[in-house]
């Protein structure tokens, strides 16, 4: 790839998740990879985690069909995180709403709003539907993140 000031360098990243519970955890792992082996990664790793963690945890309880996996797609340039998620059903597309303070669920895609510069909902080709967010290096901490394993 050139490499130049308005093409900078791409890193990415994409993998099948199952429709499983340990799904997130897996995509947080995908993502610590990602960020670990490219240069200023550690910048987006507090809202990209929190981020995927959401946008995998939605389509495994909501987006993916019994029998059905989804798919994973990271991208990152120094000035931008894209995390992707592609599932199997386009009739339920990710809806904002209020959370209550005795809710114990349903603040997740306020979260991603709040940490992504953009983010939205589009069809996938031929079925589903792909939830996507784009992270900045201006919303993305510059102090270096502690990992705990």
């Amino acid at each position: 790839m050139f490499e130049s000031p308005d093409n900078p360098p791409e890193f990415v990243s994409s993998c099948w998740l199952l429709r499983s519970r340990r799904s997130p955890a897996k995509a947080r792992q995908v993502l610590l990879r990602l960020l670990d082996s490219t240069p200023s990664g550690e910048l987006f790793a507090d809202s990209g985690l929190l981020v995927v963690s959401e946008l995998v945890t939605n389509a495994v309880v909501h987006g993916t069909p019994i029998g059905n996996r989804l798919w994973l797609s990271l991208s990152l340039i120094p000035s931008r995180l894209r995390i992707e998620v592609h599932d199997a059903r386009r009739d339920r597309a990710p809806l904002l709403r209020p959370a209550s303070a005795e809710d114990e669920s349903g603040r997740g895609l306020l979260l991603v709003k709040l940490l992504s510069e953009r983010w939205g909902c589009c069809p996938r080709v031929p079925i589903g539907k792909i939830v996507w967010s784009e992270i900045g290096s201006a919303a993305a901490s510059s102090a270096p993140v502690e990992r705990v394993a």
